[in-house]
């Protein structure tokens, strides 16, 4: 059974369109520790007419106004760490500087805060089009594989939301809602995973 964690009260709700801010505001969100260049292999090869990354249902775990920051990290969470970094691309390969990312998945434990934000944040892209957060891999529940949860919007545009997976999962093949199409690169680099996904938008 599903177990929801309840702690502390909401923080005021955000901003959902990330247009509706100035972009100085926007690029002041990136202190400059995107992935480093050649760290991870992209996870697609890039070619005019890219299609747009695969859509998945948010589930009922979505919280909205989280906390801007790249680092879910907090004292008292225990679990593998991990980096997933990557891009945000238009179907035409272009980098979508100031995309809002909202990132949200369960606990060490396969539990979600449903009245706080513990594993939950957003983020906005610098004008590479990078993104970089900092977080565990999640644990298990009944009926699910791993899995990230993200909405990413490109300012004014719709929101896209999705989730990512992990390669090599035993839960993969069991997961209804699982789509090869949605599997991070992830490689063990010490005392830490390091992932990639780039995510690819419409803007037209």
């Amino acid at each position: 059974m599903m177990r929801i964690v309840r702690s502390g009260k909401r923080r005021r709700a955000f901003l959902c369109q990330s247009g509706a801010m100035a972009s100085s505001v926007l690029l002041g969100a990136w202190d400059g520790g995107q992935v480093r260049a050649g760290e991870l292999s992209p996870t697609l090869a890039c070619a005019d007419d890219t299609e747009q990354t695969q859509q998945q249902t948010e589930g009922p775990f979505f919280v909205p106004g989280s906390p801007q920051r790249r680092s879910l990290l907090e004292p008292g969470i225990h679990g593998s760490r991990i980096v997933l970094g990557g891009r945000v691309l238009s179907t035409r390969c272009i980098p979508v500087a100031n995309a809002l990312l909202d990132f949200w998945h369960a606990d060490g434990d396969g539990r979600y805060d449903m009245e706080g934000f513990r594993m939950r944040g957003h983020q906005f892209t610098d004008s590479g089009g990078r993104y970089r957060l900092e977080t565990i891999v999640p644990g298990l529940y009944p009926g699910r594989t791993r899995h990230f949860h993200v909405k990413v919007q490109a300012p004014h545009w719709p929101i896209l939301t999705t989730q990512l997976y992990f390669p090599d999962e035993p839960r993969n093949g069991r997961d209804l809602l699982f789509d090869r199409r949605l599997l991070m690169t992830v490689e063990d680099r010490g005392d830490r995973k390091v992932a990639r996904f780039d995510f690819v938008v419409k803007l037209a």
